[in-house]
């Protein structure tokens, strides 16, 4: 990221760059000790444009009472969320083109970035 603002000079203010991973791994571990593909992952939103320094999802923790289906960190925030508010708040589209066209079905919650 670092090789990426540099090279993007004053553009990297008006810049917002999304890592999303494509699954997490599970809390508990299975049979061999190991972790297996989990339900939950991580996202990160960088960049010049991204008015940083909170979280925007809720921790339910690494209990067993708070794990989903006994085994994986509950997902609390689903990633087509941070695409449309980027899509909207960074890019100007409006909402019922995201919602109609871009990301079908998807209902606004509001995720101000």
């Amino acid at each position: 990221m670092l090789a990426l603002k540099e090279s993007l000079g004053s553009t990297w203010n008006n810049t917002m760059v999304l890592v999303v991973t494509e699954f997490g791994r599970t809390a508990a571990e299975n049979g061999t000790g190991g972790t297996d593909r989990g339900t939950a992952g991580a996202g990160f939103l960088m960049g010049g444009a991204v008015n940083g320094g909170r979280i925007h999802t809720q921790w339910p923790g690494l209990s067993a009472g708070n794990l989903y289906e006994g085994r994986d960190l509950a997902p609390t925030l689903a990633t087509h969320e941070v695409f449309a508010a980027i899509l909207n708040q960074h890019l100007g589209i409006d909402q019922a083109s995201i919602e109609s066209g871009i990301i079908p079905g998807f209902n606004d919650r509001s995720l101000h970035l």
